[in-house]
């Protein structure tokens, strides 16, 4: 990981810090506030995720929701180290606008396919198969989204889910639940950051 790229996630890191010290004292953000915040997966999960994506040959990495572009940052560093791409879908183009800036800030710009829409359109609509996913949306659109990447994951795959532990909830729950129970899928639940699902397609569905 060059300077670039460093100086980068330490600007994201230095905004998670303020907005977790505004929300302690100020109480749970409204809906409006919250749109304007990271709610990024964090260092840890994101250290985490720049392992296993980077120990892939050239992988075609998936980030479903891009939000301000913090783990887009992790994801396409470890896309340059191994040969690979990642194609990243947001929903709001201003968000998607921010994360770009910084991807050329951070030199990785080039990595990176941005593409701006709703997320389970846009992946069925994508032509290609996937060996690393990132899943970290609303969490109403988690097992929505698991049923339009299944189809498109390489065998040997990886998938990470943020969220699973908090906040939680009935809808990562059945996410859980019915990530496990595709064919061919292992999959883990680790304490790392707010808690990560982390499932691999084996080699035969």
């Amino acid at each position: 990981m060059d300077d670039k790229v460093t100086a980068v996630l330490d600007a994201y890191h230095r905004r998670l810090d303020e907005e977790r010290r505004l929300t302690g004292a100020d109480g749970p953000p409204d809906t409006a506030s919250l749109d304007k915040m990271l709610l990024a997966v964090g260092p840890n999960t994101g250290q985490l995720m720049h392992v296993l994506a980077g120990s892939l040959a050239a992988p075609n990495i998936l980030e479903i929701d891009t939000s301000y572009g913090y783990s887009t940052i992790w994801l396409a560093d470890a896309a340059r180290n191994s040969g690979g791409r990642v194609t990243t879908l947001e929903l709001q183009a201003y968000k998607s606008a921010h994360a770009r800036e910084k991807a050329v800030e951070a030199g990785l710009a080039e990595y990176i396919d941005f593409k701006v829409g709703e997320a389970v359109a846009l992946i069925r609509e994508l032509p290609l198969l996937f060996d690393f996913v990132l899943l970290d949306l609303w969490k109403d659109l988690y097992l929505p989204c698991l049923e339009a990447f299944y189809p498109k994951l390489n065998p040997g795959a990886i998938v990470v889910s943020d969220n699973m532990i908090f906040p939680g909830g009935e809808d990562v729950a059945r996410y859980g639940q019915a990530v496990r129970a595709k064919p061919g899928m292992t999959s883990i639940l680790l304490p790392v950051g707010s808690g990560i699902e982390v499932s691999r397609l084996e080699t035969a569905r």
